[in-house]
């Protein structure tokens, strides 16, 4: 449970809002969730109240990331589905792909079950360890616990984080660091507030609000 919010049962996003956020067709991530690994959804959803209501829980918003992440390095789908069996047996749960422990010695379980005999990523260049790191480094875990507590939007840049946090912005995405919807930003700036004023409404840096609008707009193109 995470701020009224249930990370496990409790739809946060729809399909279409999910696949629009991760930056992956609709009918792939269709394709993910209709999926089983070890006996399991390859990313989990819940059933919503109603047809119109979130069924993408939070936690599968991160299973869809990793997923993500794996299918840019180049890994076929069969691959992936082997790994994330071996990570889900290894780790005793169907939330394995992301436990806290993927970011140590499930890295290597990557590496043996889901790679073969692949050693570096489509580049040639990068070794697969460093670049299972590099996107492990977007998901965030709070103190001991083992599943990830937000979930930060690599498309926006590092100058001004942006996150998925189930605790804030009803699955909007957020300001990482004060929790203000991207969109109610967004929203004063194209409504013609100055970049001043915005960032005075929200205790932000000017700087930070111009390149965060900036960031959406490019993302819009």
């Amino acid at each position: 449970m995470t701020g009224g919010i249930d990370r496990f049962s409790d739809g946060l996003l729809t399909v279409r809002e999910t696949a629009s956020y991760l930056q992956v067709p609709h009918s792939t991530l269709s394709d993910w969730l209709a999926r089983s690994a070890a006996g399991a959804p390859l990313v989990h959803q819940v059933r919503p109240l109603r047809a119109d209501q979130p069924s993408v829980p939070f936690v599968a918003v991160a299973e869809a990331y990793v997923l993500r992440s794996l299918r840019t390095m180049g890994l076929r789908m069969s691959q992936i589905r082997e790994a994330a069996e071996a990570v889900r047996k290894a780790f005793d749960t169907p939330y394995g792909l992301v436990s806290r422990r993927i970011a140590t010695d499930g890295v290597d379980i990557f590496v043996e079950h889901g790679l073969g005999d692949l050693r570096r990523a489509r580049d040639g260049q990068t070794p697969i360890r460093e670049v299972v790191d590099d996107y492990l480094r977007y998901l965030s875990w709070d103190g001991g616990d083992d599943f990830p507590s937000s979930l930060r939007l690599r498309q926006y840049g590092d100058a001004v984080p942006v996150v998925i946090d189930p605790r804030f912005g009803h699955g909007l995405p957020v300001v990482s660091a004060n929790r203000v919807p991207v969109k109610a930003v967004v929203d004063l700036w194209e409504a013609g507030e100055s970049v001043e004023d915005i960032a005075y409404e929200y205790d932000m840096e000017p700087g930070d609000v111009e390149e965060l609008c900036r960031a959406v707009v490019h993302l819009a193109a």
